[in-house]
């Protein structure tokens, strides 16, 4: 057991089937690891054709939001700008109908006056007449 030829061969031996179990064991994971490294390079690949006109795609998206809010903007201010007119255009009617009122109710006062001075020179004619 002295022998040192004996303890050499037994480490070669030893370390020989150490490396044998050790590539057995790492060979379907050098497989595996090959397998995903082919999976990531189509997904790079895939990647590369479909990104940049997606991105593009998105860019425009987001310009062509940009244009529609601003004409909803537009459209809203116009909106705002119409109802402001309508009111005002509301007010003015309301003024001219109290001037219509006004000049209504000045007319018929008018014309009751008017009647009632030729109704009563009417009368006091008849008035005098009988007496």
């Amino acid at each position: 057991m002295n022998d040192p030829l004996f303890w050499l061969v037994l480490s070669l031996l030893l370390v020989a089937f150490s490396l044998t179990t050790v590539l057995i064991v790492t060979l379907p994971a050098m497989l595996a690891l090959a397998r995903a490294a082919r999976s990531i390079e189509k997904l790079a690949d895939t990647l590369e054709r479909e990104l940049p006109p997606t991105l593009e795609a998105i860019r425009l998206t987001g310009i062509e939001i940009s244009e529609l809010t601003d004409d909803v903007n537009d459209g809203v201010q116009t909106a705002g700008e119409i109802v402001k007119q309508v009111d005002e255009s509301l007010d003015h009617v309301r003024q001219q109908t109290q001037q219509v009122q006004t000049t209504t109710k000045s007319i018929f006062t008018g014309i009751k006056v008017a009647w009632k001075t030729f109704s009563g020179k009417t009368q006091a004619k008849k008035n005098t007449r009988k007496q």
